[in-house]
C-alpha cells in the first residue's frame, strides 16, 4: 500500500488528535495483528487491503464494546427519561474514522498502522458508506445521534436496516444511471444482530368488536430482527444505540396455508415478507404513495413501540403493579420524536396498544400519546406531504384506520365547538381529505397527536405557523416551536478538516469541539496576519489535495488557484441548479466575447443525485454535463472556467469537497428550503456563501453579518407578491440579453449538437411553468457573482471574511439544536457527566 504522510505532516496531525501513549500504540498493534491472524487462519495466507480494514475496524470496535455495555448498564440503574428518535432514514456515511475521533484513538491507530507499513487513510477509503438516507433529513438524524451521545442523553435512534441504501450514481454519456448499493456485501463490522429481541409485526386481517374489547384477527405476521450499532459520544465514554430493524419471514410463513401444496413455492415466497427492508425509497421531498412504503413505515413503528414498551415495563423504577398496566408515568419516562411524518403511525399504534391491548380508557390513552409524541416538519412543498389513500389503509391496517377516524371525529367536534358553523375550517383541518380518492393527511395527524410541532429554521417555522398549519396554530399556538438545524462539529470539522481544526486549537484550545460558540473567540484574530496566512494556507492545501483526486477521477486538469465554486445537494427544481447553469453559460459567453479580458478563474463543481423517476432532475444533470463538454474543451476558455459534475455525491465525498470549497451555493427560491445543513458545513469549513434569504441562510447572515455573505434575490414577500401579480418568465427573457442568449443556446442545441432538441423540456419548463422563478432572480444573481469575483481578487480581504464566517458559525452545532430539543420538547437536561471508562471501577 502507498506510503503514509511525511513525518512533519504526521507531527501536525498528532497535535490536534492528541498524543498517543506508547502503550496505546502497542495495544492497537497487538489487537490488530490478532484480528488479522484470525481472518487469515480462517481463509487465506495473503492479506488483502480489505483484510487490513476489517482488522482495524474490529480493533477499534473492541474499544467501543466495554463503554457500550457500561453506558446501557448506567441507564438501566438510573432509569432516566429515554429519548426515541424515529426516522426512516439515517444517513451515517462511514464509521471507522468517526469512532476513532470520538474515542480519541486516531493518533494511536495512525501510529500503529504506520509501524505496520500501512496507510490509515487508504484503509479508511475501503469502508462503504452506510447510505441509509436521501439527503438532509437522513443526515440530520445522523448528526443528532452524535450530539445526543455527546450530551449524555439516554437516546436511541430507531429505523430500518435497508439491504440496499441510496443507489450509486454513475454518469454514462452525461446521463445519470442508477446502480444498486450493495453496502452489506462484505459484512458490516459495526452492527450486532440481536435475535433475542426479535418481534412480530402484523399486517392486513380484519377487526372484530367484542364485549371484551377490539380484536385484530387473521393478520399476516412479519418478524422484525433488530441490528444494533454503537453511537459513541465525543470523549465522554457514553455509547448510545442505533437500532435498525430487518424484516424476516416467520418459519411457518405460507406453509400453514392449506391451499399451498407447493412447499418450494411457499419457501420462495418468504421473500415477499422480507422485501419490506430490502431498499430505501430514493425520493427526496417527494411523496410516492406505494403500498411497500406504507408497510415500511408501519414496520419500523410497530417494532419500535413494542421495544419502547418492553423497556418501559422492565425498567427498575417501572410501575409496581404486578401486571404492569399503569401507563400514567409513560410520558415521564419516554419521549418519541417523529422525524417528519414518515413515522406518523406511531400515534395510532400507541393508541391501539394502550386501548386494545393494555385496556387504558380512550381519553387517558390520548393524553399519554400526546404528551409522549412530538413532530418535526421538514418541508412546505405540497408534493412532499404524505397523503395516503384510505382504501390502502382499509386493506393493510384496518384497526389503525378506525382509530384515525375516531381521533379525527373528536378533533373535529372540538373545532366545531370553538368555531360553530365554520364548515370550511372543518374541511381544512380534517385528517381525512374528501374527494375522488379519500386520503389521510399524515401531517394533520402528527399535529393533532403531538404536544410539540417544530420547523427546522426560524423562517421555516414562521411559514409553518402562517400558512401550512395556520388553522392549527390558531387553535393551539403554544404547540409550535422552532429548532434551527445544526451539524456535528466532530465529523464536519475535526474529522474532515484536521488542518483547520489544528490552527483553531492552537489559538483558542479545543473546548470549541463540544461548545462551538467558543469559535467567537476567533473574531479577535480577524486582522491577525499570521492567522490570516494560516487559514489561507489550510484552504490551499485542501484544494490541492482535492484537485489531485479530481484529476485522477475525471482526467481533467484543475487550476488549484481558481475559485472552487461548489453546488452540492440533491438535484431538485426548487434548489435551482438551473440558475447556476445560467451563470456558467453567461460567464462562458463573456469569456468568448472578450477573451483578452482578465477573468477570475473558476472551477464550478455541481453534484447530487436525482430521484430515478424525476425526469426534470435527470435532464438538469444532462445539461450540466453537456455544458461541461463544451466549456472544458474550448481552447479560448483555457483554465479560466471548468465545469465538473461530481459523480455519486454522498457523505464520504462531502467530507472531501466541503473543506476544499471557496464558494458555497445555497440558491433555492425564498420560502422553499426548510433549513439546509450543507450551508452550515461550508460556513464552518471556510467557504463563503452565495445565497438567497431562505432556510438557515437567514440566520447565518444574522450571525455573521449580511455583509459577510453574498445575499441576493427575492425575499419570501417578493415571491408572494410576484405570485399575486403572476410570474411571467418571458418578460425577463425579453428584457435581459445575456439571459436570452443563454436560454437560446440551450434550446438551439448549442450544448447538445448531436441532439438539438435534447433540452426542449427544460426550456419549456423555464419559459412557461417554472414554479421556482429562476429567471426572476437571474439578474441579481449575476450581479452578486460579479461581487464574488471582485472580492476573490483580494485574497486577504476574502480570507478575513472567511474568518468572520467561521467565528460566527457556532450557533449551527447540532449540540445547540439537541440541547433545545432536550429542554423545550423532551423535558430532559443534557449532562457532561463522564461515565468511567471500562478499565476503571464504576464509582
Amino acid at each position: 500500500m502507498a506510503k503514509p504522510l511525511t513525518d512533519s505532516e504526521r507531527q501536525k496531525q498528532v497535535s490536534v488528535r492528541g498524543i498517543a501513549g506508547l502503550g496505546d500504540v502497542a495495544e492497537v498493534r497487538k489487537s490488530f495483528n490478532r484480528h488479522l491472524h484470525f481472518t487469515l487462519v480462517k481463509d487465506r495466507n495473503v492479506a488483502t487491503p480489505r483484510d487490513y480494514f476489517f482488522a482495524l475496524a474490529h480493533t477499534v470496535r473492541d474499544h467501543l464494546v466495554g463503554r457500550w455495555i457500561r453506558t446501557q448498564q448506567h441507564y438501566y440503574e438510573r432509569d432516566p427519561k429515554r429519548i426515541y428518535y424515529l426516522s426512516l432514514e439515517f444517513y451515517m456515511g462511514r464509521t471507522l474514522q468517526n469512532t476513532m475521533v470520538n474515542l480519541g484513538l486516531q493518533t494511536a491507530c495512525d501510529e500503529a498502522t504506520y509501524q505496520l507499513g500501512l496507510d490509515l487513510e487508504e484503509l479508511e477509503e475501503i469502508e462503504e458508506d452506510a447510505g441509509l438516507g436521501n439527503g438532509g433529513l437522513g443526515r440530520l438524524a445522523a448528526c443528532f445521534l452524535d450530539s445526543m451521545a455527546t450530551l449524555g442523553l439516554a437516546a436511541y435512534g430507531y429505523g430500518i436496516r435497508y439491504e440496499f441504501g441510496i443507489f450509486n450514481q454513475k454518469i454514462v454519456n452525461g446521463w445519470q444511471v442508477e446502480e444498486a448499493d450493495d453496502w452489506l456485501r462484505y459484512g458490516n463490522p459495526w452492527e450486532k444482530a440481536r435475535p433475542e429481541y426479535m418481534l412480530p409485526v402484523h399486517f392486513y386481517g380484519r377487526v372484530e368488536h367484542t364485549p371484551d374489547g377490539v380484536l385484530w384477527l387473521d393478520t399476516q405476521v412479519v418478524l422484525a430482527m433488530p441490528y444494533d450499532t454503537p453511537v459513541p459520544g465525543y470523549k465522554n465514554n457514553t455509547v448510545n444505540t442505533m437500532r435498525l430493524w430487518s424484516a424476516k419471514a416467520p418459519n411457518d410463513f405460507k406453509l400453514k396455508d392449506f391451499n399451498v401444496g407447493d412447499y418450494i413455492e411457499a419457501v420462495l415466497d418468504r421473500n415477499l415478507a422480507e422485501n419490506i427492508s430490502r431498499v430505501l425509497y430514493p425520493n427526496d421531498n417527494f411523496f410516492e404513495g406505494k403500498e411497500l412504503r406504507l408497510k415500511q413505515e408501519y414496520f419500523v413503528v410497530a417494532a419500535t413501540l413494542q421495544d419502547i414498551i418492553r423497556r418501559f415495563k422492565s425498567s427498575r423504577f417501572g410501575c409496581r403493579d404486578p401486571v404492569r398496566t399503569c401507563f400514567e408515568t409513560f410520558p415521564d419516562k419516554v419521549a418519541i420524536q417523529l422525524n417528519d411524518t414518515h413515522p406518523a403511525l406511531s400515534i395510532p399504534e400507541l393508541m391501539r396498544i394502550l386501548v386494545d391491548v393494555e385496556k387504558v380508557d380512550w381519553d387517558k390513552a390520548w393524553e399519554i400519546t400526546k404528551k409522549t409524541c412530538a413532530y418535526t416538519n421538514h418541508t412546505v412543498l405540497p408534493e412532499a406531504l404524505e397523503r395516503w389513500p384510505v382504501s390502502m389503509f382499509e386493506k393493510l391496517l384496518p384497526r389503525h384506520l378506525e382509530i384515525i377516524y375516531a381521533i379525527n371525529q373528536r378533533h373535529l367536534d372540538h373545532v366545531a365547538a370553538l368555531f360553530p358553523g365554520d364548515v370550511d375550517r372543518l374541511r381544512r383541518m380534517s385528517v381525512i381529505e374528501e374527494g375522488d380518492c379519500k386520503r389521510i393527511n399524515m401531517a394533520h395527524l402528527c399535529v393533532i397527536g403531538s404536544h410539540a410541532v417544530n420547523g427546522v429554521a426560524r423562517i421555516h417555522s414562521e411559514i409553518v405557523k402562517q400558512s401550512v398549519f395556520k388553522d392549527f396554530y390558531e387553535l393551539e399556538p403554544e404547540k409550535f416551536q422552532n429548532k434551527t438545524n445544526g451539524i456535528t462539529p466532530r465529523r464536519w470539522l475535526l474529522l474532515c478538516n484536521p488542518g483547520l481544526a489544528e490552527i483553531i486549537v492552537e489559538r483558542i484550545g479545543e473546548g470549541f469541539l463540544t461548545d462551538l460558540s467558543q469559535l467567537k473567540k476567533l473574531l479577535s484574530l480577524v486582522d491577525d496576519e499570521a492567522f490570516i496566512r494560516d487559514v489561507a494556507k489550510v484552504k490551499q492545501e485542501n484544494k490541492l489535495k482535492f484537485s489531485a483526486q479530481l484529476e485522477k477521477e475525471y482526467k481533467v486538469k484543475i487550476n488549484p488557484a481558481s475559485m472552487f465554486d461548489v453546488h452540492v445537494k440533491r438535484i431538485h427544481e426548487y434548489k435551482r441548479q438551473l440558475l447556476n447553469c445560467l451563470h456558467i453559460i453567461t460567464l462562458y459567453n463573456r469569456i468568448k466575447k472578450d477573451p483578452a479580458k482578465a477573468f477570475v478563474p473558476r472551477t464550478v463543481m455541481i453534484g447530487g443525485k436525482a430521484a430515478p423517476g424525476y425526469h426534470m432532475a435527470k435532464m438538469i444533470i444532462k445539461l450540466v454535463t453537456s455544458i461541461g463538454d463544451v466549456v472544458n474543451h474550448d481552447p479560448v476558455v483555457g483554465d479560466r472556467l471548468r465545469v465538473i459534475f461530481l459523480e455519486n455525491y454522498r457523505v464520504s465525498l462531502a467530507e472531501k469537497v466541503i473543506p476544499a470549497a471557496d464558494l458555497s451555493q445555497q440558491i433555492s427560491t425564498a420560502g422553499t428550503e426548510a433549513s439546509g445543513t450543507g450551508n452550515m458545513k461550508f460556513m464552518l469549513n471556510g467557504a463563503l456563501t452565495i445565497g438567497t434569504m431562505d432556510g438557515a441562510n437567514v440566520e447565518m447572515a444574522e450571525e455573521a453579518g449580511e455583509e459577510n455573505l453574498f445575499i441576493f434575490g427575492m425575499r419570501v414577500e417578493d415571491v408572494e407578491a410576484l405570485d399575486q401579480k403572476g410570474y411571467n418568465a418571458r418578460e425577463f427573457y425579453e428584457r435581459l440579453p445575456e439571459l436570452r442568449q443563454a436560454v437560446d443556446q440551450i434550446s438551439s442545441g448549442f450544448f447538445s449538437p448531436k441532439d438539438p432538441d435534447c433540452f426542449k423540456d427544460v426550456v419549456n419548463m423555464l419559459m412557461y411553468h417554472d414554479r421556482f422563478k429562476v429567471f426572476a432572480d437571474y439578474e441579481a444573481y449575476i450581479q452578486c457573482q460579479a461581487q464574488v469575483d471582485r472580492l476573490y481578487r483580494n485574497s486577504k480581504e476574502w480570507t478575513k471574511k472567511v474568518i468572520r464566517n467561521i467565528a460566527c458559525s457556532g450557533k449551527f452545532s447540532s449540540d445547540r439544536t439537541i440541547t433545545e430539543y432536550a429542554r423545550e420538547i423532551w423535558g430532559v437536561e443534557p449532562s457532561d457527566l463522564q461515565i468511567p471508562p471500562p478499565n476503571l471501577p464504576k464509582d
